[in-house]
């Protein structure tokens, strides 16, 4: 594998930046996203919101992250990821700025919907950006590193999140990372291409990125795209897996608060929490690396990446002893490999929908699933809320069934991905 990466970074670096500032764009997408699950204590008090005004404000947040997906994965496909991304960002940054100036669950509502809205732009693309700079062997990997942004974002929320809280208050928290969304923007409109544009990539580069056949990109409409076999193979497989990670961003922080009474402070929450998205880190690179090694010994990409997700399934197991731990450590523990278990399937299940999609439909037909996947995040966040209002809080219903969604969802791709990218647009 290093003399395969070596021989690759040989022919040029370009694609890595790329990369970089999707990277960091995905990292400020969850420390958005994560600081509200952070603050939920503090807010919860000064707001008297109950856990289903927390379920409602997460639930709005998933009805425009729904909505969202379809409309920016279209655009982005059809005025070009550049500017596309540019705009969702911006309007992304003035709806978390606006959060803190909402007054009750009513307002919060209101911000998370519009949040969701244009954060919906990020994962179509992201791997809109994967597809059109990366080979398919280089895919699994290089969607691991921006999908790890995600748990960089997730651990620097509580690691600094309570510093901020303790001199600024949560308004200036939520401005702040409003305003870091715009320090991004300059460089994203000064940096990046694609690639047949980019000033400074070399030919070779290009010539490598470009190797695999693609069809000529033609006008699709979208009810024939939504005809198209891989895109219900990847939109069904993702709406039963993906809102899993969303309980684990939402539901965490209250879940360790209330079982082992940790507070806010960097020390008792954040620690836990920074293990946990530390292994997703570990499992989002290493689940890309694993169906690479695969692909590089001439195992065929489907095969490759389905395989490395039936063994990301079985470790998800874990999280099962989560609820009824004897301790901290021991539920930290089981979570943690089941999140990580959880981003190594994510990088393969992004990477097999690119394998089979030509690019010129890439955001779309992500955008199509992501939608369906947020509109299973809507009525999970709902269910959520109602078995922990009805149960009084117990949460091993919830970490019970967890594992099945994803043997359900490999199943499901077992036998309905295509094994090959088509050469014609439709």
């Amino acid at each position: 594998m290093g003399d395969k990466i070596r021989g690759a970074m040989a022919v040029g670096k370009t694609r890595w930046g790329m990369l970089a500032l999707v990277f960091f764009a995905t990292t400020l997408n969850y420390i958005d996203r994560a600081a509200l699950g952070v603050m939920q204590p503090i807010l919860a008090e000064k707001m008297s919101w109950t856990a289903m005004d927390y379920a409602n404000i997460n639930f709005w947040f998933q009805v425009g992250y729904a909505i969202g997906f379809l409309i920016q994965g279209r655009l982005i496909d059809k005025v070009g990821v550049k500017r596309a991304f540019f705009f969702a960002v911006l309007l992304w940054s003035l709806a978390t700025g606006a959060h803190g100036l909402a007054t009750s669950a009513a307002g919060f509502m209101v911000c998370r919907f519009i949040l969701g809205l244009t954060e919906a732009a990020n994962y179509p693309a992201c791997v809109k950006t994967t597809r059109i700079w990366f080979p398919a062997g280089e895919r699994a990997i290089a969607t691991g590193i921006f999908n790890a942004g995600t748990n960089v974002g997730a651990m620097v929320t509580p690691a600094l999140l309570p510093l901020i809280l303790s001199i600024w208050g949560w308004e200036a928290a939520f401005i702040g990372m409003g305003f870091l969304g715009l320090v991004w923007l300059v460089f994203w409109a000064l940096k990046y291409y694609n690639p047949e544009d980019h000033p400074r990539v070399k030919q070779s580069e290009l010539d490598y990125i470009q190797q695999e056949a693609e069809p000529e990109p033609t006008k699709v409409a979208l009810s024939q795209i939504l005809r198209m076999r891989g895109t219900w193979a990847f939109a069904l497989a993702y709406t039963i897996t993906a809102p899993v990670f969303w309980f684990y961003l939402y539901w965490l922080p209250p879940f360790l608060n209330q079982q082992y009474n940790l507070g806010i402070s960097v020390t008792q929450m954040g620690i836990p929490l920074i293990l946990i998205w530390l292994t997703a880190d570990f499992g989002s690179i290493g689940g890309g690396v694993l169906s690479s090694w695969l692909i590089g010994r001439g195992v065929r990409p489907t095969s490759a990446r389905l395989a490395s997700m039936l063994i990301f399934a079985s470790t998800i197991v874990s999280v099962v002893f989560a609820a009824n731990a004897s301790g901290l450590w021991i539920a930290v523990l089981a979570i943690a490999l089941a999140v990580g278990a959880h981003q190594a399937w994510t990088a393969n299940i992004w990477s097999l929908v690119m394998d089979y999609t030509p690019k010129h439909l890439m955001s779309t037909v992500f955008g199509f699933g992501g939608m369906c996947a947020a509109i299973g995040g809507m009525f999970m966040t709902q269910i959520v809320g109602y078995v922990l209002t009805t149960t009084q809080n117990n949460y091993a219903v919830l970490f019970t069934l967890i594992p099945a969604t994803y043997f359900t969802a490999l199943l499901w791709l077992f036998f309905m991905a295509p094994r090959e990218l088509p050469q014609t647009g439709d």
